[in-house]
């Protein structure tokens, strides 16, 4: 299995491969890391991760954000919902796991979703993604709801986290 900063080295390596700029990257986080893309790249990331998928919103109408999220193996983001924006997910790589609720109450078993599978968080949705046998990959599309206020790595509301934050 490869280290946090041998997949973060070789996904990179596939953005650059794909011509998808980066707008910033965190590979600090307790649970393994992200890529922002950069939004001159959204067109491509849309064609490389979302082609032939008819999303739930109109892409041309709304700002939106992409990211590629990885989750390390046996490792789970927080608990948490935002409030400023809804969250489109494919797996690029799984399985991974995930839980959802439409209140605070984390269900007690999370479904399980393999490549390709897509989910949909809607505005308010408690979810978090968990890391199964080897590292999970995530295209993700935030929906900002508020474009004069767009959401930003601080709308977040952890309802439980396992690394104390």
């Amino acid at each position: 299995m490869l280290s946090k900063e041998q997949i973060h080295i070789q996904i990179k390596k596939e953005l650059e491969i794909k011509s998808l700029s980066t707008a910033g990257e965190d590979f600090e986080r307790p649970w393994g890391g992200f890529f922002k893309i950069a939004n001159e790249s959204l067109n491509g990331f849309l064609e490389i991760y979302f082609s032939g998928i008819e999303l739930p919103f109109d892409i041309t109408k709304l700002n939106v954000s992409p990211k590629i999220l990885v989750v390390e193996p046996g490792k789970k983001l927080s608990w948490q919902s935002h409030e400023r924006r809804s969250e489109l997910w494919r797996i690029v790589r799984g399985p991974v796991g995930i839980f959802t609720s439409p209140t605070d109450e984390q269900p007690d078993e999370m479904e399980v979703y393999n490549d390709d599978d897509i989910i949909e968080m809607e505005l308010g949705t408690r979810h978090r993604l968990v890391g199964m046998d080897d590292w999970g990959i995530v295209a993700e599309i935030w929906v900002h709801r508020f474009p004069e206020n767009p959401s930003d790595e601080d709308d977040i509301r952890r309802i439980s986290d396992d690394f104390g934050r």
